[in-house]
């Protein structure tokens, strides 16, 4: 089914419906009908990994609301679909956010720079809240207890998505929770080795370790050159997790919301850090990941609940002399960067596939 009704852009903008104008991930609302324009992609979507931030926060409202509303999973489901219905596609109206997705490409326009075939089975590497979504099976097979959500519905890329065929070797629920963070550990191994260039091998410490962007991290971390690995985690369970791992030379409880128990965590365990990586969903995390960051160091939010206002006004009010860099979610190879930590590293693998698991929604 091709359209020719107007002229495509690349970047998905023929399909905004509103405002006019603006980009598809700030779009208030986008066209999911599943003919194509000649530059795209038409998937027929398996699965969705919601973010964490946007999990977290969906679980609570619907928590918060269950007994009026039937029940935590009726909730959920009643609460993603209602967002998919409205904007046509998945972006968390309160986090801003989306998640990823897998599925089987039914169909490819003729100009379409993918590389992609029909009956490729793919994961996405661009967020939910820029693809164009419809959910046709109202995702009667979530329990609401995992942010990988079952799904049957159509998706549409734009010429200039990024998607990456899934790997024979791994699962697919595995598969899709490396690649959904894969940006992070990506972005990490490259200022680590640009700060291990400079000089000395540098401390890098990683806010939320123990979770699946934080993993990643540290393991990129060491690969590229650093020194020390600190791991800084909310519990117990969380520093036996990532003990077990192998992954970092320190481990450090304590939480990251807590600008000065972070940064004397840090401090005690060889701090402060050359390099700061924050992982960790939930908001007011900035002014410890600053405090714990050495002047002329480096922090990288991954984090969906990071306040830009908060990470900035909060390092101009401290006098720290520090650079901050917003991962975006893609490094070129951050996929098979991933992909092929979690094949070389068992620490990793064992902390993935716990999470997978347990379906949890920490930081990741």
């Amino acid at each position: 089914m091709q359209r020719k009704d107007f002229p495509s852009s690349p970047l998905g903008m023929h399909r905004v419906i509103e405002p006019a104008g603006a980009l598809p991930q700030a779009a208030w609302r986008l066209d999911p009908s599943p003919e194509l324009w000649p530059d795209e992609t038409r998937v027929r979507v398996d699965r969705l990994n919601l973010d964490a931030a946007s999990f977290r926060q969906l679980t609570e409202a619907a928590a918060a609301g269950q007994a009026e509303r039937g029940g935590l999973a009726e909730a959920l489901r009643g609460a993603v679909l209602g967002i998919v219905a409205e904007r046509g596609k998945m972006q968390n109206p309160v986090t801003g956010s989306g998640g990823m997705l897998t599925g089987v490409v039914e169909e490819v326009g003729p100009h379409s720079p993918l590389g992609l075939a029909p009956g490729d089975r793919i994961a996405t590497l661009v967020s939910l809240s820029l693809t164009p979504l419809v959910i046709i099976d109202g995702l009667a097979r979530w329990d609401g207890r995992s942010e990988q959500v079952p799904c049957d519905g159509q998706a549409i890329l734009f010429g200039r998505s990024i998607a990456a065929v899934l790997p024979d070797d791994l699962p697919v629920p595995l598969a899709l929770a490396v690649l959904d963070v894969c940006g992070a550990p990506a972005l990490t191994s490259r200022v680590v080795r640009r700060a291990a260039a400079g000089g000395a091998a540098p401390v890098v410490a990683i806010l939320g370790a123990a979770g699946k962007s934080g993993s990643l991290s540290a393991a990129a971390a060491r690969k590229a050159g650093a020194g020390s690995v600190i791991g800084l985690v909310p519990t117990q369970a969380e520093a036996d997790l990532l003990t077990s791992a192998g992954l970092a030379d320190q481990v450090v409880i304590s939480d990251a919301r807590d600008p000065a128990a972070v940064a004397a965590s840090i401090r005690a365990a060889g701090g402060p850090a050359q390099v700061t990586v924050v992982c960790v969903d939930v908001p007011g995390c900035e002014g410890g990941a600053v405090l714990a960051t050495a002047e002329g160091g480096t922090v990288i939010f991954f984090s969906m609940a990071t306040s830009f206002s908060a990470a900035a006004l909060g390092a101009e009010g401290v006098a720290a002399d520090i650079t901050m860099l917003i991962g975006n979610g893609y490094v070129p190879g951050h996929a098979a960067l991933a992909l092929d930590l979690v094949r070389a590293e068992p620490g990793v693998r064992r902390i993935f596939e716990n999470r997978t698991a347990e379906g949890d929604g920490h930081a990741g």
